[in-house]
């Protein structure tokens, strides 16, 4: 198939080229978080194949925002610093104009991250400045990594290193969907392109890793990255994919391009690219060669207290926790005593909007929140 490789959303086309599939808002199922909820428990469907799609967001939740950006912009300055610094390290000698570092940020979580490490490599005035291209791909639970985009990529850059960038780890579940999209590339001068850390070494780059499992983060804190307060309007208009089968092309996206007025992406990448600039040169990051799993002790923890099979209801992270409240349908959301109120201003104030149950709960650590969602599983779709 021909790709139209000149898609950015909302972003400048220098800072990313998303290798998506973009249909219209009215061509998805429109359907609210509950029954969804009922639809993908019981089975009938997956939730990759539809949408809630997403309305502006509200005063309160652009003031919280605001909020987060305020205590947070610092931090995330300095860790798309230490990332970029410690990967120009690394990749400095192995990539030229004509071979250029080939970034993969995972839609969407991964785009913000993607396009301010590309901002910072394409800033000739930086001593960690290199050859790089950044493209969007889609990866979705139970459907991997989209084939067709990462295709595309090896074709095109035959000789190029690639890393993969997504903005935070939270039970690993991703991780291990790149594990098993990677493992099925066969082609011996594919795989020493990707594997290029070492046999099966996957190499996916974070800000932040709870889960233990990229090979370069920034920290293993679970943090409030700012970026992960709002959906489409801080990652290029762009929505959480979608995969319809049949399918043979590339995975699809809305690009909510009604929400231009409340579009915060530019502006974003601007404040904290702006600050990465003054940030001061960082001691180099070690890349991981095996993960480590941190946390999978307190999701068995959890999985067993609240009597759950599916993991796919444990949502934790102060990120997904948050998403989750505004996507899924949860019974209730876990605080760590120790976290910080700032933190988690927003998902509390979600919370007591829609009448979730918050409990404070320390034996959640390494995670700030943990959104439990309710078991659906029986209940039929109503439409029906």
């Amino acid at each position: 198939m021909t790709i139209q490789a000149n898609f950015s959303g909302s972003y400048l086309p220098a800072e990313v080229t998303l290798l998506l599939d973009i249909v219209s808002a009215d061509s998805v199922n429109d359907i609210s978080p509950t029954q969804k909820e009922a639809l993908i428990q019981s089975g009938q469907r997956h939730y990759s194949d539809m949408l809630t799609l997403e309305k502006p967001p509200s005063a309160m939740h652009e003031a919280l925002y605001n909020q987060a950006l305020a205590a947070g912009k610092q931090r995330m300055a300095n860790d798309v610093t230490s990332l970029a610094f410690s990967l120009h390290q690394l990749f400095h000698a192995r990539v030229s104009a004509s071979q250029p570092l080939i970034l993969v940020s995972l839609v969407r979580a991964g785009l913000p991250i993607g396009v301010l490490l590309q901002k910072a490599f394409s800033d000739a005035s930086a001593s960690y400045a290199l050859a790089s291209q950044h493209y969007g791909v889609s990866i979705i639970r139970d459907r991997g990594l989209d084939p067709v985009a990462l295709q595309y990529i090896l074709q095109q850059h035959p000789h190029s290193p690639i890393v993969f960038v997504d903005g935070w780890t939270g039970k690993g579940a991703i991780y291990g969907e790149l594990q098993r999209s990677l493992a099925q590339i066969t082609d011996k001068r594919q795989q020493a392109q990707l594997f290029h850390q070492g046999d099966g070494v996957i190499p996916l780059v974070t800000l932040a890793d709870p889960a233990g499992v990229a090979w370069l983060s920034a920290s293993e804190d679970d943090w409030l990255m700012p970026a992960s307060l709002l959906n489409s309007t801080v990652s290029g208009l762009i929505s959480r994919t979608l995969y319809r089968e049949p399918s043979d092309g590339l995975h699809q996206a809305v690009y909510y391009d009604k929400l231009q007025p409340w579009d915060r992406s530019g502006e974003f990448i601007q404040t904290i690219d702006a600050l990465r600039q003054q940030t001061p040169l960082p001691t180099p990051l070690t890349g991981k060669l095996l993960p480590t799993f941190t946390t999978q002790s307190v999701i068995e923890d959890l999985a067993a207290r609240f009597a759950i099979s599916n993991r796919n209801r444990i949502k934790p992270t102060i990120a997904e926790a948050t998403r989750a409240i505004l996507r899924r349908d949860p019974e209730c959301v876990l605080v760590n005593e120790r976290a910080d109120g700032q933190d988690t201003a927003l998902l509390r104030h979600l919370c007591e909007e829609k009448n979730i149950q918050v409990i404070a709960d320390a034996s959640i650590a390494p995670y700030q929140a943990v959104t439990i969602i309710k078991n659906r599983s029986q209940i039929k779709d109503r439409r029906q």
